[in-house]
């Protein structure tokens, strides 16, 4: 799991499933001249059904976030499946807030449950469809001090480097200032790409999927934020990045990158 590919949306369904357990435990109704200590946990349709309802709704939705692949639940998406528990929870309370006993009215806890309520169930569907909501929780670690052209990362992918090409350097191992003409690179070096391009290192804002090089729909790994990984060739808009273990794949979404 990857912290740091959560959104601020996901941020906000967080927030607001705090929010709602904690109106569960506060007083549902008051009533001039009674003493009514009722709770969400006094009605356990109410209880387990909208209040618990709810943040397990948002559960669903971060823990399908961290997932490095989404996962399913009877051929939904799980985060889905936690979205239509936020929207059932602000539903149930809703009525819970409309029909309130005679004589009686709505208090803290009825209150303060629905907004929670509404605010996840929004989150959560607001989240895929405005992009302010889209951007990261958690923004991606830069190198502690700018590095020259050509110098690798500190604490990214490789370093320290010693047997890694660096960037700025001809992704073929050319031989260095003071290396004898003629001197061959310690370690075989792939093919070099096209010659206007040179291999740089990179992070991405966002969680991204890395597609393989034969167009295969189906991601063969997930790039995420804080970490450096390196191009090796550019293909159009996109570029073939090669990932810690040495996987290489295409990444089709390059907006936003960190060039190192």
């Amino acid at each position: 799991m990857n912290i740091r590919s959560l959104t601020r949306g996901d941020g906000v369904v967080i927030g607001a499933a705090v929010l709602l357990f904690i109106a569960s435990f506060l007083q549902l109704y008051s009533a001039s001249g009674y003493d009514l200590d009722i709770t969400g946990w006094e009605n356990l349709g109410l209880g387990f059904g909208a209040y618990l309802g709810g943040v397990i709704g948002g559960a669903l939705i971060v823990v399908n976030r961290l997932l490095p692949q989404p996962r399913k639940v009877a051929g939904l998406d799980l985060g889905t499946v936690g979205a239509a528990f936020t929207i059932l929870a602000a539903w149930t309370l809703f009525w819970t807030l409309v029909d309130v006993p005679e004589g009686g009215s709505a208090a803290a806890g009825l209150i303060l449950g629905f907004i929670a309520a509404l605010v996840l169930a929004a989150g959560a569907i607001a989240s895929p469809l405005v992009p302010a909501l889209q951007a990261p929780l958690l923004p991606a670690p830069s190198p502690a001090a700018p590095q020259p052209y050509g110098g690798q990362p500190q604490g990214g992918y490789g370093y320290p480097g010693a047997q890694q090409p660096q960037p700025g350097q001809p992704y073929g191992g050319q031989p260095q200032p003071g290396q004898p003409f003629g001197g061959q690179p310690q370690q075989p070096q792939p093919q070099a790409p096209a010659a206007d391009f040179s291999p740089f290192w990179f992070a991405v804002p966002v969680a991204r999927p890395l597609f393989a090089e034969d167009g295969s729909p189906t991601p063969i790994a997930e790039l995420a934020p804080g970490t450096w990984y390196l191009a090796v060739e550019q293909r159009g808009p996109a570029l073939v990045a090669q990932t810690q273990d040495g996987r290489r794949g295409v990444l089709q979404d390059t907006s936003g990158i960190q060039r190192g």
